[in-house]
This record gives structure tokens, sequence and C-alpha cells, in this order.
């Protein structure tokens, strides 16, 4: 399914720094100390933008990173079906 609240996510292990991109305003965020089963359980959530608010935001330290221009953001997260695995 589809966020409506999350565009893109993509999770750096060694760094423990996941990356998330956010539909309403386009902007990338880092949060930092992010371990591997927390980011596991995002990537399977079915409704990311619920797990994110629940288990992510407020909990992490972030930075808001600044794209160059040349360098857009990721394209949206594809359509998936209930129960399809990432």
């Amino acid at each position: 399914m589809p966020s409506t609240s999350i565009r893109h996510f993509e999770y750096d292990e060694a760094a423990r720094i996941l990356s998330v991109w956010f539909v309403a305003s386009g902007r990338r965020y880092d949060y930092r100390d992010v371990p591997p089963d927390v980011a596991g359980d995002f990537r399977r959530a079915f409704s990311k933008g619920r797990f994110f608010n629940a288990r992510i935001r407020d909990r992490y330290p972030f930075v808001r990173v600044r794209e160059e221009r040349n360098n857009p953001p990721p394209p949206p997260l594809p359509a998936q079906s209930r129960g399809a695995s990432q």
C-alpha cells in the first residue's frame, strides 16, 4: 500500500541512519541511531506513516538534509498489495 505521508526511505545499517522523504514537503530527514530491527519493522509495516509516528518520530535524533537541485529525491514507493513482502 502506498503511503500518503512517506514518499521514500532508505536505511544504512552500518551507519544506523534511516533517511526518510516526506510526501507533503518533499524534504528528506536523516534519523540517527535507528536500530536495524526498528528499520526492518518499518520496512515491513503496512502503514508506514502510522509506524513512523509511533516508533520513530520524536524517538531518534534527526537532521534535515538539503537536496541539491541536480539530485532530486527518489521516486515514490511503489504500490503494493496487502500482505506483500518487501
